[in-house]
């Protein structure tokens, strides 16, 4: 029998932003307690940490390089999933499941591209994906393309009217799926097959001050430690403050992100509850997880798109009782592979043109899969940074950055954001400096065995991928 399928995922929810990793001081019990019970993965990435990338990696398997999906689908750039993509929702419909997405998809071109005033009134980057092949099997359609008023959200259904909401969007699209959910469990007793519900948390994603008070109140007054490599300085670039009141900006800023995360916590929490309680738990498989990270003033930057931990290693726990065994991996796990994995725990064939890797049998404890290195990716996506690459002739996608991550170690080759930027080679040991405080930067070819050995890795990965990335001189 297949199991049903909640996926959850937050948008911009950092590894380490859990009370159970023990290293940021976020309270998140419904989180921790469900940890207990669930795989937890180490070493959980994002190939290409920015929301559109991700999201088009989960949905299809398939990389940034493969589904042109390399940057945030925005305005000014005519970036978004193919319709002609096979993604994850149009194979679980195929095999018989209920499909429902609810919350931020940001994979289909903002409306205000092709059209100044949209019937739908969406704005900016944001756009009402109607019915049909843009949707990807989902059937049930609660969602927005990219919206950040938290406090105010607005959705569509199946026609261009808005529908506006005067409460906390985490809050509101938790309501919306527990309704899904409870619907589901009554067809499926008349035999209609499982579901499979999708919930796109936007939250922890800035603006980070726009979360309910009642949640901010659990850090009013309480001493915060932040991570050993954050600096403030950063906070002038993001926000215009000046260094003077970076410390107190990013003490503020950190405040509200962890108090968006045990607001999401809470959310989880009815979640998780309400299957106990409907007595699907058995064959329910529930996967909370995020798109990227938060770098929250570590090593001088703010918000993801770097090849930091902060950015890259996000949240991934699972559950399915009775088959997913309690504990915690260490098996690479990257965007690409979320899709194969979820249709091989399901019994469904994975479709030919995905790149990621189904790891069911090792999650089941059926096979071993020996993974050496995961591959990751960053690109000049800046409205700007396109620009001058265009002028310049050139193709931006050949340049920003590439990288490998293992369990060890975490290797990159960076040609810039510009033309004629220098090339540099970063090295980092996660064993002997687990905040990346001290890379070995290089500006040539690497000569020692080790740093040979990663680079040829990486080169593989390229080749893989037909990534035109030149690793350089």
């Amino acid at each position: 029998m297949k199991p049903n399928i909640i996926y959850i995922f937050a948008d911009q929810w950092r590894k380490q932003a859990a009370g159970f990793m023990g290293e940021d001081p976020v309270i998140t019990p419904n989180i921790d307690r469900f940890a207990e019970e669930s795989l937890v993965f180490n070493h959980a990435l994002s190939c290409t940490p920015l929301c559109s990338p991700h999201r088009a990696a989960l949905m299809t398997g398939r990389y940034p390089q493969s589904t042109g999906v390399y940057t945030n689908c925005k305005i000014g750039a005519d970036i978004m999933l193919s319709p002609d993509e096979v993604c994850v929702g149009d194979a679980l419909k195929a095999a018989g499941y209920q499909t429902g997405y609810i919350g931020k998809w940001h994979l289909d071109l903002p409306e205000q591209n092709r059209c100044p005033e949209p019937e739908s009134g969406a704005r900016e980057w944001d756009a009402y994906t109607p019915p049909g092949p843009k949707r990807h099997g989902f059937d049930f359609w609660y969602s927005y393309g990219a919206y950040d008023q938290h406090l105010k959200p607005h959705y569509w259904k199946d026609t261009p009217e808005m529908i506006q909401v005067d409460q906390w969007s985490l809050e509101h699209e938790t309501d919306v799926a527990l309704d899904f959910i409870r619907t589901k469990r009554q067809e499926t007793e008349k035999d209609n097959g499982p579901f499979a519900l999708f919930v796109s948390w936007n939250p922890p994603h800035s603006p980070f001050e726009l979360v309910p008070e009642r949640y901010k109140e659990i850090y009013s007054g309480r001493e915060l430690s932040l991570r050993p490599n954050v600096s403030s300085e950063c906070l002038a670039a993001h926000t215009g403050e000046p260094f003077e009141s970076g410390d107190e900006a990013l003490d503020r800023y950190t405040r509200d992100y962890f108090a968006a995360v045990s607001g999401m916590d809470e959310q989880f929490g009815r979640i998780w509850r309400e299957v106990e309680q409907l007595g699907i738990a058995e064959n329910t498989l529930i996967v909370l997880s995020s798109d990227h990270g938060e770098l929250m003033g570590s090593h001088g930057l703010m918000a993801k798109h770097s090849w930091h931990e902060e950015s890259i290693a996000i949240p991934c726990l699972m559950s399915w009782k009775g088959m997913i065994e309690q504990g915690s991996t260490n098996l690479l796990f990257n965007s690409v592979d979320i899709m194969p994995t979820l249709l091989g725990l399901a019994g469904i064939p994975v479709p030919v043109a995905v790149e990621g890797m189904d790891l069911s049998g090792d999650i089941l404890g059926t096979r071993e899969t020996d993974i050496s290195s995961a591959f990751i990716s960053g690109f000049p996506g800046r409205k700007d940074a396109m620009e001058l690459f265009a002028a310049s002739g050139l193709d931006n996608r050949r340049y920003g950055w590439r990288g490998i991550r293992t369990s060890m170690y975490t290797y990159v080759v960076h040609r810039g954001y510009a033309p004629g930027a220098e090339v540099q080679r970063f090295f980092y040991d996660h064993v002997k400096d687990p905040y990346q405080l001290n890379p070995v930067v290089l500006y040539e070819r690497p000569q020692t065995e080790l740093l040979i050995s990663l680079e040829k890795e990486l080169q593989s990965w390229l080749d893989r991928t037909m990534d035109r990335f030149d690793l350089g001189g």
